[in-house]
């Protein structure tokens, strides 16, 4: 009995604990992500001037500066209007974020291209810009939670600073920027990878939203001609089913990726190296229908043998043969080995040599101190004898 009722409180505590209804205004929150869909008048210069600090964070590898831009950035407001609008079956709210999210995204894409094609500065290896043209399954995971928390916090009641969080963790505004880096440079490569992930992002906001919006029971608008109201309802689920559908195959995309790219960190993990040789670097190529691992190879080249052995371990993380690629560049022909030992013995010698000059040379030195010291001890002792008295007879 006492078991009971110890679940029973345990349950209700928990109940309590979890519970929303309390704490969200839904009415609120719709007027709030209302307001925020409109782009114009300061919102221009605001997301002008986020997006030129951005650019300059990308361009220096400066974490501060980016976060600053994203924190002051107004992109996230259609996005999560979009989600609403889809929650509530509102077309023409659909259509406003849409519209208002199309011409913040080329303002944003013109400012930072503008921007990389006029500064004097340029790094050798951008990390942070290369860091936004490659979408991995945690940016997928990112842009869902964030997007959860932040229709969480619009919907409640006692504002927090929530938003600040999700503008920064889901990261919007640097993707925009890569792809002005990669206009400006003609790399076209670093330009789609970047606007997909923030097509990605985009996506697992809104699709966060209508979640949210579903759950707490968003008040759906209502048309008084029946055959109207289909159509519409008909229109909002397609819109839904064209955003699920490039979002799950992105999803399972960069799912493959990220296990393929684990497999292939295990392989060169578990065979760094293979005789008188050893894999200095990796990479995975996802260009061809088939990924391939590329292996670059240093120390002695691979023998027949050695070879077989890696293609057997690459064969049971998954890697066939022909997707096995080895880079022998840095790879030197095969020596002898007691030459080798001979040419070591010989470089250790000349050391101890160099070494024995060199404390035969401090002793010679510590010798001319000695002898030193002692000539002035001497000279020490002659000035502190005392002198003979004159006598009287003089």
């Amino acid at each position: 009995m006492k078991k009971n009722n110890f679940l029973g409180s345990l349950g209700a505590y928990l109940s309590d604990l979890v519970n929303l209804s309390e704490h969200i205004d839904v009415m609120s929150a719709m007027v709030n992500i209302r307001s925020n869909i409109p782009f114009r008048g300061p919102n221009v210069f605001i997301l002008f001037f986020a997006i030129l600090i951005a650019s300059l964070g990308l361009n220096v590898n400066s974490i501060p500066v980016i976060i600053g831009a994203m924190l002051i950035s107004p992109l996230m407001g259609p996005i999560i209007g979009f989600g609403l609008g889809l929650g509530t079956h509102d077309t023409d709210l659909i259509v406003e974020a849409l519209k208002n999210l199309f011409v913040m995204v080329v303002i944003s894409i013109l400012a930072s291209t503008l921007y990389f094609l006029l500064t004097p500065l340029s790094l050798e290896h951008p990390t942070e810009l290369l860091a936004r043209t490659n979408p991995t399954i945690y940016d997928v995971l990112i842009a869902l939670f964030g997007g959860l928390a932040g229709i969480v916090e619009t919907s409640r009641k006692d504002k927090g600073t929530v938003m600040s969080g999700v503008a920064i963790a889901t990261a919007l505004m640097p993707p925009l920027c890569t792809v002005g880096y990669g206009i400006a440079q003609l790399n076209w490569q670093y330009a789609l990878g970047a606007l997909y992930l923030f097509f990605i992002n985009s996506v697992f906001i809104s699709l966060a939203t209508f979640v949210m919006v579903k759950y707490f029971k968003y008040p759906s608008v209502q048309l008084q001609d029946k055959s109207k109201e289909r159509k519409r309802k008909l229109l909002i689920y397609f819109i839904l089913v064209i955003v699920l559908i490039p979002g799950t195959f992105s999803t399972i995309n960069i799912v493959r990726d990220n296990n393929i790219r684990r497999a292939a960190s295990r392989f060169v993990a578990e065979n760094k190296t293979k005789g008188k040789s050893f894999i200095y670097d990796y990479n995975v190529d996802n260009s061809a229908d088939k990924p391939v691992l590329n292996l670059f190879v240093a120390g002695e080249s691979l023998s027949d043998e050695n070879k077989d052995e890696l293609y057997e371990a690459a064969l049971r993380e998954g890697f066939a043969r022909e997707q096995v690629c080895f880079h022998e560049e840095a790879a030197t022909v095969r020596f002898n080995q007691n030459e080798m030992v001979k040419d070591l013995l010989e470089h250790h010698e000349r050391q101890l040599d160099e070494r024995d000059a060199l404390i035969e040379s401090l002793r010679e030195e510590l010798r001319q101190r000695d002898t030193q010291i002692d000539s002035l001890q001497q000279q020490l002792q002659l000035l502190m004898q005392p002198t003979a008295e004159p006598s009287d007879n003089e």
